[in-house]
């Protein structure tokens, strides 16, 4: 990857994590009670989770792009002030089609689904990713390479293009008067995020909105908005997040009678159902919910979990920042980590935050999992000591800290995390007119 790109990743990740910092700060001084303990664990894990993903998916989009940009390009695009403006309009315009598809096919809205499933709105939910999307955004902008632009400017602008609408996940920003015209904003963007029946599929621009006045798919906020999905994944497991509705679909494709069906549900429209099949039972194709009628998913978790959680999600990130960091140097002048490396410390993140999933929930699992995944973080945190030079070997001081943090850890669960001893309320998180409803999500 080129210097542009890599650099355009690193700025963003600590101007992402302050402005994070930065609301969090203001919203728990300002007592608005915009984020909640829970809701912000759960959209900082599939962030971490989704950022370990993407390791892969940058390969595999950087490799086809360049064959592409080799084999097929009309030009070679250089990067200029213009150039690299039009393709920031280009990748704006082709996302606003993807994403406006990301809420049309079942396919598609799997993918997507995940990063609306918060009920929430803040910054943090900007955070809120699916495993899938990037790989299916990116095959929108297969055209781009043909064009002329690189592989590695192109994923560096569509880095610049997140980065971009990341500001737009907050309520703590009003209207914007003017700028509105013409950009896309938080007012917009919270629409967006809207089960009111008015707001469902409402703008979808990324960057501008214009797309959304040109082609008819824009909403004006106009009243407080209600957020989250039709249909809540009522769990704060990264996993179901990530994968409840291609679980949905999945087993509609296995419990259609006629074979063509079992094809066809994952290009259908939302809401569709196979023939033969419940057609009440309604996964995401409802009218939406007010905010009158919405009950927030909320969970008893073990006693002590917000202290403990707080220290370790701030732990996670640093491990997170190391996993998929290219640019860090060992003590040798070499890559920190090789690729091999980092697919096994990204398997340990995923056991991480499912970990904290299963402790905001207080499931049983959940406390040997995460003693289980502090081990192996203390093995890993204490090689990566050593290869940066850190420690000079296992029982160095560092290492040896690292081991009595471990041990620290591994003690609080064990004395604090027990199924008798919980706090907190538990809902169903389902509207109030679906809360007769026995289906599942």
């Amino acid at each position: 990857m080129s210097d542009f790109a890599t650099n355009v990743y690193i700025i963003s990740a600590p101007i992402i994590l302050g402005l994070l910092i930065l609301e969090i700060v203001y919203c728990l001084w300002k007592k608005n009670g915009y984020y909640k303990f829970q809701d912000t664990v759960a959209n900082i894990g599939t962030a971490i989770g989704n950022q370990s993903v993407n390791l892969v998916v940058a390969a595999v989009i950087l490799k086809s792009f360049e064959w592409l940009h080799s084999n097929y390009a009309y030009f070679k695009i250089e990067n200029t002030w213009w150039s690299l403006a039009l393709l920031l309009l280009l990748i704006d315009f082709l996302f606003y089609w993807f994403h406006r598809l990301g809420h049309t096919i079942n396919l598609f809205w799997a993918a997507h689904m995940p990063h609306h499933s918060s009920e929430e709105m803040n910054l943090g939910v900007g955070l809120r990713a699916s495993v899938t999307q990037r790989i299916f955004a990116f095959t929108f902008f297969w055209p781009l390479p043909l064009i002329g632009w690189d592989a590695s400017t192109i994923y560096a602008m569509v880095g610049l293009h997140l980065l971009a609408s990341y500001w737009h996940h907050t309520r703590v920003i009003p209207k914007l008067g003017w700028f509105e015209k013409c950009f896309n904003s938080p007012s917009h963007h919270r629409v967006h995020h809207g089960v009111n029946p008015q707001y469902l599929d409402k703008n979808f621009g990324e960057f501008l909105i214009i797309w959304d006045k040109m082609f008819g798919t824009f909403e004006e906020e106009n009243k407080e908005v209600c957020y989250g999905v039709t249909h809540p994944p009522r769990t704060w497991d990264p996993t179901n997040i990530y994968f409840q509705y291609w679980l949905q679909i999945w087993r509609d494709a296995v419990a259609a009678p006629h074979w063509i069906d079992k094809i066809k549900v994952w290009f259908m429209p939302l809401g569709w159902r196979p023939r033969g099949l419940d057609s009440t039972k309604d996964y995401q194709g409802s009218p939406g919910y007010t905010l009158h009628e919405q009950v927030k998913f909320r969970s008893k978790q073990f006693k002590g979990t917000k202290p403990y959680l707080v220290f370790q999600v701030f732990l996670g990130l640093f491990f997170m920042y190391i996993t998929v960091n290219t640019n860090i140097k060992g003590i040798d002048g070499e890559v920190l980590l090789s690729t091999q490396e980092r697919w096994f410390y990204s398997v340990a993140l995923f056991l991480m935050i499912t970990a904290w999933g299963g402790i905001l929930e207080a499931k049983k699992w959940s406390v040997p999992l995460e003693i289980f995944r502090l081990l192996i973080w203390g093995y890993l945190g204490g090689y990566v000591f050593i290869k940066m030079g850190i420690s000079e070997d296992w029982f160095a001081y560092p290492n040896l800290g690292l081991g009595l943090l471990v041990a620290g850890s591994i003690l609080y669960v064990s004395k604090f995390f027990r199924v008798q001893n919980t706090e907190g309320i538990q809902t169903s998180g389902m509207p109030i007119r679906n809360q007769t409803s026995t289906e599942s999500s």
